[in-house]
């Protein structure tokens, strides 16, 4: 009998929805135009493009014409973060982020930097929390732009974005949020003006991978990422992803359909998850705030355990999570974000992660946590630290 899989990864990718699959086929076959040449064939790939844009748009409260196409997350970040380097070097060199971001900003900081540009990067409370305080004390006069993500992949906080964006913006300063997290999870903005660019990605709500999008305010000057044909209003050339965006647009759809039940439902599984091991496996501390928390996502920290190893042994019974360990240079490494709230390293590679979808039921978790209190109480009993702190803590 086929092992059923659990996938709890969400946060990583999701599952393409099937509608979204089945609304792309057409567009490697029959309708394979490009949509930059003038036939009949050729345009029905652009009123995909452009009806897409549209739809895209609304869901965050912007324009279409606000709405360009990317190849990923990653990449709307990457042209996020350089185009206004580049577009208001002649104002400031001056760029705030913070610790906890994802590499696709921290590394695009760090090129920066190497090019003469001074980068800030503030530092979370435990909880992974950015207080408007923290930023307040960094602006410059010469700070151009402030990038804080809006919800955090590894640890599931939510930032205060609008609070932050309000200082950034009421002083001049542009201010862009990695949206990837947080899109078709939590209701989101940019109509107050105060959100200048947004970045999101089509494969963490339903979509295919390879397409994203990278909102910009109308008024910023933003340099093209890409050079070479008219696309995307000549800011980021290349034959664009018919199929991909097509698929994007009927996962956003699908999603923001649903998107108030969803949130409701996931977040009472996350609560679920979260008391469950709380309350039944001993040392073991939720990393990340518990109240500013997306819906869906769990992650935690356990004491005298490998976090690597717990999902090694879990797969095993096709349970699919994450660690919080990045492997970087063919060495594990403490995740950077857990070292920024505080966490010893010795706690950090205890860390698990655990991110839920539209498939997942009470039944997928209880029977994760019963796996994982086995396999978390097998591997500390081959541990000589674990005996000898659990029996000086149960003398105290």
């Amino acid at each position: 009998m086929e092992k059923k899989i659990i996938y709890l990864d969400n946060a990583a990718t999701t599952p393409m929805y099937p509608e979204a699959v089945e609304v792309m086929l057409p567009y490697f076959t029959e309708r394979f135009g490009n949509p930059s040449s003038q036939y009949s064939l050729a345009n029905e790939g652009k009123r995909a493009i452009e009806s897409a844009r549209k739809q895209i748009a609304a869901t965050i409260g912007a324009r279409p014409e606000e709405i360009y196409f990317t190849g990923s997350g990653t990449e709307a970040d990457n042209w996020a973060i350089k185009a206004v380097a580049q577009a208001y070097r002649d104002k400031g060199r001056h760029i705030i982020t913070t610790k906890i971001e994802h590499h696709a900003v921290l590394h695009t900081c760090e090129a920066l930097e190497r090019e003469g540009y001074r980068v800030t990067y503030l530092t979370p409370d435990e909880d992974g929390i950015i207080f408007p305080e923290r930023l307040l004390r960094v602006l410059t006069p010469d700070t151009i732009l402030v990038s804080v993500m809006t919800a955090n992949n590894e640890i599931g906080t939510i930032e205060p974005i609008e609070e932050l964006a309000k200082i950034a913006t009421e002083r001049g300063i542009l201010f862009h949020t990695d949206a990837v997290q947080a899109y078709g999870k939590l209701p989101l903005s940019v109509e107050d003006g105060n959100i200048a660019m947004l970045s999101a990605s089509a494969h963490k709500i339903g979509g295919p991978k390879g397409v994203g999008f990278l909102y910009v305010r109308r008024d910023v000057r933003l340099q093209s990422f890409l050079h070479g044909g008219a696309q995307e209003k000549r800011r980021r050339a290349g034959t664009e992803n018919v199929p991909g965006i097509v698929g994007f647009a009927k996962a956003v759809e699908l999603t923001f359909a649903s998107r108030e039940e969803s949130e409701q439902r996931e977040s009472e599984l996350r609560d679920y998850f979260m008391e469950r091991v709380l309350s039944e496996i001993p040392y073991a501390r939720v990393t990340g705030s518990v109240k500013e928390r997306l819906p869906g996502h769990v992650s935690f920290c356990f004491q005298f355990i490998e976090g690597e190893t717990v999902l090694i042994m879990l797969d095993s019974d096709g349970i699919c999570g994450s660690s919080g360990s990045a492997c970087t240079t063919g060495q594990t490494e403490p995740s950077h974000v857990l070292t920024a709230i505080g966490l010893p390293e010795d706690v950090v590679h205890g860390a698990l992660r655990f991110t839920l979808g539209r498939d997942t039921t009470k039944e997928d978790i209880d029977f994760t946590i019963d796996r994982m209190k086995e396999v978390i109480g097998r591997i500390r009993a081959m541990s000589p630290y674990y005996a000898k702190f659990a029996a000086r803590d149960g003398k105290e």
